[in-house]
């Protein structure tokens, strides 16, 4: 029995006759101008060969890029740094405990309610816990209060900032005694 390698005849390499050779060579040669023709031509800087691929990449490298178009900032009104808003708030509170998160946000609702957020509440809470770890705040139980150096700072402002003598109150009134014979005809 023959295996199937011995059955099949050997392959020969039969060299083509030259002159089919030439007909074909110059049929693609008619033929190859012709496609290029019919293809649509590549705008400048592309339809490189394969063979320039790495320099198409580097040019697309060295091309200038539009700048990204930015959304404008809304033209509405802005609410001061979280941070001064917070320090403000527990500067207004009284007593060394400091304030708690919902008096802080109930004080920033009533000084800057027209600009904050409507998720305000959460991001101070985030705000707070940031602080807190970068020393900015410091934590009480459950309220917060400024670092020593930020209090430093916060009293430093405060007298930098003088405040406001009273405007010049209109003159009192003076009470004069009254002789007692006079009291005693006006109750009669």
């Amino acid at each position: 029995m023959a295996t199937a390698a011995e059955e099949a005849a050997p392959a020969v390499a039969v060299a083509p006759a030259p002159e089919k050779v030439a007909e074909v060579k110059e049929a693609a040669a008619v033929e190859t101008p012709e496609k290029v023709e019919e293809a649509p031509k590549p705008a400048e800087g592309e339809g490189k060969k394969a063979e320039d691929g790495e320099e198409k990449k580097a040019e697309a490298g060295k091309k200038a890029r539009k700048p990204r178009s930015r959304k404008p900032k809304s033209a509405g009104p802005h609410h001061p740094p979280y941070f001064e808003m917070i320090k403000e708030a527990i500067l207004s509170q009284d007593g060394k405990a400091g304030a708690s998160p919902y008096a802080i946000a109930k004080h920033m609702e009533e000084k800057h309610r027209d600009v904050l957020p409507a998720n305000y509440r959460k991001v101070l809470a985030v705000q707070l816990r940031n602080f807190a770890a970068k020393g900015r705040l410091v934590k009480v139980k459950a309220s917060f209060k400024l670092a020593a150096a930020e209090e430093k700072k916060a009293a430093s402002a405060t007298k930098a900032k003088p405040t406001p003598a009273p405007a010049a109150a209109a003159p009192k009134r003076k009470r004069t005694a009254v002789p007692a014979a006079a009291a005693n005809k006006a109750s009669a």
